[in-house]
């Protein structure tokens, strides 16, 4: 009988799960709402119902199942799958993997979603097998996944990786999530993208269409009006290239990967994000590493998380 594993993307208001075959195939995908209610204890229980209820719905029992791989927000203790700290689910030292094994009788084995997102685009997606390998996502902050020799890369605390942290303004800039201000998760993410066209907006007088949506446009929308030659959008465009193009020379001069992809919700933009992220990058990088590190859109779009993490469980329980 060929085993599924189950890949589970843990987010602040949605979990994302799916039953993928043991060659990364999606058979089944589906999300539920996080539970973040009393410092998210009900969300081991609520995915263990689900995994259940699905199995159910689709005519198969647990045994059909190899095991669980999941993400989760913030950096995890990869010898014991706890969390060392995920802020917005309220989560200090917590012991995902061993209440998820509790609640599911299935064995499982915990990673950062970024990092997940990261072996997910290596496996199926943009990395086409790179063993090389680093993943920026842009969402509501910026998380990055770093792959050497085709292993996660983790450091001594679970914190490697954490690309939206590099400071990249020394002076001034804004306060971010970890405490620290001027981090490019406060430039870049979908929300940073915004704070700087709304700076932009109050600096100037320019006529902007961005105005007529009396501060309620989106980072898709910045990008719009830039494709439509918008100059303040175009503006905060070239300016959101330049911290994230020289945030990945600085990654790529260290770590020299052969690709560096670029997911998350922004990187819907697509060539509109790419182009000027990758002069500004070939600005600020090492030639050797500019002549052999290239960089590309992320192909998994949502995916990449729980196919990363099926990836995990694959290598931890399969033959």
């Amino acid at each position: 009988m060929e085993k599924w594993l189950v890949g589970v993307d843990l987010g602040g208001t949605t979990t994302k799960l799916a039953f993928i075959s043991y060659y990364g195939e999606i058979i089944h995908k589906w999300e539920i709402p996080t539970d973040i209610s009393d410092q998210g204890k009900n969300i081991t229980t609520n995915i263990a119902k689900t995994i259940d209820a699905k199995l159910d719905e689709l005519g198969q029992l647990k045994n059909k199942i190899l095991g669980i791989g999941m993400g989760a927000p913030g950096p995890v203790n990869s010898s014991t799958g706890a969390i060392y700290e995920a802020i917005n689910l309220g989560w200090k030292d917590y012991p995902l993997q061993q209440l998820l094994e509790v609640e599911t009788s299935l064995p499982a084995v915990i990673e950062n979603d970024a990092n997940l997102a990261a072996l997910g685009e290596m496996w199926k997606g943009a990395g086409n097998g790179a063993k090389d390998l680093v993943c920026i996502t842009l969402g509501t902050g910026v998380g990055g996944g770093v792959i050497a020799n085709g292993q996660i890369v983790t450091g001594i605390s679970g914190a490697a990786g954490e690309i939206g942290h590099i400071t990249i303004l020394t002076e001034g800039g804004a306060k971010c999530n970890c405490g620290k201000t001027g981090c490019l998760e406060t430039l870049a993410s979908a929300t940073g993208i915004v704070r700087l066209a709304n700076e932009a907006l109050l600096e100037t007088d320019e006529p902007s269409k961005l105005r007529d949506f009396n501060g309620s446009f989106t980072s898709k929308d910045i990008f719009d009006m830039a494709r439509e030659g918008d100059k303040i959008a175009s503006a905060v465009r070239d300016k959101l290239a330049l911290y994230l193009g020289l945030a990945a020379a600085n990654v790529a001069n260290v770590l020299n990967p052969e690709i560096i992809v670029i997911g998350g919700g922004v990187s819907r933009a697509g060539s509109e994000l790419l182009d000027p992220v990758q002069s500004y990058f070939k600005e600020f990088s090492f030639t050797r590493v500019r002549e052999s590190t290239h960089m590309a859109i992320a192909t998994l779009g949502n995916d990449a998380g729980v196919i990363g993490a099926a990836w995990l469980a694959k290598n931890a329980f399969g033959e």
